[in-house]
């Protein structure tokens, strides 16, 4: 099928290589401000620094680390890395990635990873896939009661518990939804223009709803985020965490409300550098059938804005990072 076709029936028989999204690399021009709202107010841990970046651990992130601060002169998405599903996988998705133009190299040197897969998405948002993986190890401080979880429930803030997914900023939606489509991604979710061409796409790695997400930029920019979204465990952390916000000054976008794509409830704010920061409970959706058929939304569908709510604030969709 093509990707102006109306529906979407993805095949049971097509592997996906893809386990999850790993470790993220975030920019920000004030690096310890932003330590500061993801360890005091996000409840991250600080995991680890160098001289330019700080490593945070989400509390229940069996990976060594969750997010890794970067300081830059301006805001942005460094690198998404990706987990694949068995070393069987990687060389799979090796053989597909190095004859494209999009192929970067190795990278053995990655804290907390083997070697690394490089490549850039098809917008020039760079990427890494990896197998390899040291799991975190709580200390006296973060030891959890339970074994089955990867440190102590915080109890700080918003409490969230986990990185929940990306959202891109792209310049060409459809070369982006091919790329992800030939590497076993799959699209659960989608806004198409009259035309039947995605103007924006929700790929699901797993059987979590989504994962990774593109927008399209209406600046024509590349490389740009959207924004970067935690998960909680209930809508009322996110209340909780609106007090927080209010409370440290932190500048909140708009939420919180319901999303009618994905049915996420969201609070969206700005972290001290810059970049969007989204909340998000999706409840307990799972994409649990094998020929899942993509939900096509129309323009004049999307324009109704959320499920509930107040309209959609016009900066969600004018700004990304790096401001351009």
């Amino acid at each position: 099928m093509t990707l102006g076709d109306p529906l979407l029936t993805h095949d049971p028989e097509r592997r996906r290589d893809i386990a999850h999204v790993g470790p993220v690399e975030l920019y920000t021009p004030v690096l310890e401000e932003t330590r500061d709202f993801f360890v005091n107010l996000m409840a991250l841990r600080e995991v680890g620094r160098d001289d330019t970046s700080v490593y945070l651990h989400a509390w229940d992130d069996y990976q060594s680390y969750t997010l890794r601060v970067i300081q830059r002169e301006q805001a942005g998405i460094g690198r998404t890395y990706l987990r694949a599903a068995s070393p069987q996988a990687l060389e799979r998705l090796r053989s597909q990635i190095e004859p494209t133009p999009y192929h970067r190299g190795t990278d053995a040197t990655v804290r907390g990873l083997g070697e690394v897969l490089l490549f850039d998405d098809p917008d020039g948002h760079p990427m890494g896939l990896y197998w390899d993986a040291d799991w975190y190890e709580a200390g006296e401080e973060d030891a959890p009661s339970l074994k089955n979880q990867a440190s102590a429930f915080p109890g700080r803030g918003a409490n969230v518990r986990r990185l929940d997914h990306v959202n891109y900023l792209t310049g060409d939606v459809p070369e982006v939804s091919d790329f992800l489509s030939e590497i076993g991604a799959r699209c659960t979710e989608r806004i198409v223009t009259d035309e039947g061409a995605p103007a924006a796409i929700w790929f699901s790695l797993g059987n979590k709803s989504y994962d990774l997400v593109y927008t399209s930029d209406w600046t024509g920019s590349h490389g740009r985020l959207h924004h970067l979204a935690f998960a909680t465990d209930t809508r009322e952390d996110i209340l909780r965490a609106a007090d927080v916000f209010l409370e440290a000054g932190i500048h909140i976008e708009t939420g919180p409300h319901k999303h009618a794509i994905q049915q996420t409830f969201f609070l969206y704010v700005w972290e001290p550098g810059g970049n969007r920061i989204e909340l998000c409970n999706a409840g307990a959706r799972l994409i649990l059938a094998p020929d899942w058929k993509t939900v096509n939304w129309t323009a004049a569908e999307r324009a109704k804005g959320q499920a509930w709510g107040l309209k959609t604030i016009d900066s969600f969709h004018t700004h990304g990072t790096p401001v351009v």
